[in-house]
Parts: structure tokens; sequence; C-alpha cells
């Protein structure tokens, strides 16, 4: 127990140092946090996944999307086939957030955008720093549409883990919906860019369960989606599935190409984010493209998945449970 509790307060300092939140305000919120998951026995919620075709996206709804590029790097940049089907995927979704960049020359990612862009699109990029105890470095990365997403000024950071909990520390960041209709309130959410250790997922899964609360409790969001490759399913969330209302968009489809494990998911508290339209799919690259498995698999070993969500707030949702105020 002891242990835990200073881990706890490892996150709290960490995240007061990365978004220049009060540390007091912060241990308080920890400390309703830790009263409100020892009272309530939550049963989690299933999402909404649906099979088909992605159809086009409209005016006022936006698709966020979740991908492990497996081995993203130069050997897959020179595969012309490859990246003109990674091209096509992430063109069909607002914001992608891409796990498993690895490489040491920086120029994937600026040269991947100029293929995505090259039909006149205009996506853009943030790219997190290189991460991982081994010499074998990963990154995370949002690209999203600057037609249809915007980052939010100074929203940008990645968790700060001074206990080394987490393998690979999520990147965060908080964008706002261009919904076609200006008079309306944009969406404003925040993302949180995770791919876990496949060996310690308990471990990390308990982690990001604080992590996802103090992100919430620590910005003017309450909209937090964590996104990634969780290497688990929706039953083994631990401590993270056990945050109050969480929910997922994928349950008890695979998620990986052999079609084997359900591994990659978008989490988020269904009370907060209301925008959420019930509409989440596991993307069928191989079925999409009519590619052989061995085509899927050279593009990645995991499928994209995406959720609907509205372009516009939905409306005053509560950002806490009981008294707790949000940090701001």
């Amino acid at each position: 127990m002891r242990a835990a509790i200073l881990s706890f307060l490892a996150f709290i300092f960490g995240l007061a140092c990365a978004t220049g939140c009060n540390v007091e305000q912060l241990e308080k919120v920890a400390a309703e946090i830790a009263q409100q998951q020892n009272q309530q026995a939550q049963a989690p919620a299933s999402g909404t996944t649906t099979g088909g075709a992605t159809a086009a996206p409209t005016g006022d709804k936006i698709r966020i999307a979740s991908f492990n590029i497996q081995v993203f790097g130069q050997s897959k940049m020179n595969k012309p086939e490859v990246m003109q089907v990674l091209t096509e995927i992430v063109r069909k979704f607002d914001v992608v957030a891409i796990q498993e960049l690895r490489s040491s020359e920086q120029d994937v990612i600026p040269r991947f955008l100029q293929m995505i862009n090259s039909t006149g699109r205009n996506y853009d990029s943030i790219v997190g720093p290189r991460l991982g105890r081994s010499s074998s470095k990963e990154q995370y990365v949002f690209l999203y549409d600057k037609n249809r997403i915007a980052v939010e000024p100074d929203s940008v950071f990645t968790i700060n883990d001074p206990s080394d909990l987490l393998h690979r520390e999520p990147l965060v960041a908080s964008f706002h919906a261009i919904g076609a209709d200006r008079s309306r309130v944009p969406f404003r959410f925040t993302l949180i860019n995770i791919h876990t250790d496949p060996d310690e997922t308990d471990e990390e899964l308990d982690a990001l369960g604080e992590v996802y609360q103090l992100v919430r409790y620590s910005g003017p969001e309450d909209d937090v989606i964590l996104l990634g490759d969780l290497n688990v399913s929706y039953k083994k969330l631990g401590a993270l599935g056990k945050v109050p209302g969480i929910t997922w968009t994928v349950s008890d489809e695979a998620t990986n190409t052999l079609r084997k494990s359900s591994y990659d998911n978008l989490v988020f508290i269904a009370a907060d984010t209301r925008e959420f339209t019930g509409v989440a799919e596991v993307y069928d690259t191989e079925k999409e493209f009519r590619l052989t498995r061995d085509q899927a698999m050279d593009v990645s070993d995991h499928l994209p998945v995406w959720g609907e969500f509205s372009a516009y707030e939905a409306g005053p949702s509560a950002i806490a449970s009981g008294s707790a105020a949000p940090v701001r």
C-alpha cells in the first residue's frame, strides 16, 4: 500500500511540473479520487462497435482514431504499396493517434505528411520524444486535419513519470473541432496516446487509471479520451477500467490483423463525453483494400480503431463526482 501511495504522489508531482498545476490542489484531488474508487465497485459499460465500410464524415461529426503502425520507420517508408495504404487510412480520419514510430531519423513523419497532403489535404503533426527503457526507442504521434481540427495552445506534454511506472510515458494534447456551424460551441477534448508494455500490462493499466484521473482533473477539459495499444482487452483494464463511469469503444472484436486478440481501444467517461455518437469501428485494412493477409501484415500487425464524435459540445456535463472541483 505504501508503495502504491508513493507512486501515486510521484504522478501528482510529475503532472504538477508538466502542467503548472498547484501541487496542494492535486493532492486534494488525488485523495478524493482514492476515496471515490474505494467506495465504488464500478461495473464498466461496454462501448459500441460496428463493422462495415467507413463512410465519409459529415461536417457536424469528427472521427478520432488510434493506430499502432508496427515498427514505423525507414523500412516501411521505402515500401510504396504499404505507404499508399497508410496514407489512405489517415485521410479517413480527423485525428489519428499513432503508436510505434521507431526511427532515429526524424524525417519519417514530415515525409509521411507530404504523401498525405499530396492530394490537397491539410494535415499536420504532433510528435513526442523518443521513449523506452531499451535501445529500441518509440515515439507517439498525433496526425490531424487542420481544416477540421485545431490544437489548443500550450496543451501538449508528455506525462512526467519519475517512478518509471510506464515504459513509454503517454503523450497528451488537447484539441477542438472546427465544425461547419461556427455559431455553435466546438467540441473540445484531450487525448492521451499510450502504448503499454505487453510484459507489464497489469502494472501499467493500474498506473494509467491514475494518469487518466489526474489529466482529467488537472486541466480545464473534462472530455478526456485515452487511446492506443493497451495490449489487453476491455476485460483487463485494471484500475483504468474501474474509473467511475468509464467506457470503451471496442468490446469483443479483435483489433490485431490476425484477428485473434483485442488490444487497441478508445477509453473515456461516458457521462463527460456525451459527444460520442455511439458509432465506432475496428477498421478492417485487409477487407477495405482487398489485401492478402501477408500484404495486410506488411502494413501493420494492428488494425486502426476509431470512434465518431459530434463536432459541437453536447452541453454542460459534470466534471467530477461529489464536491471535488476541477483544478485549473
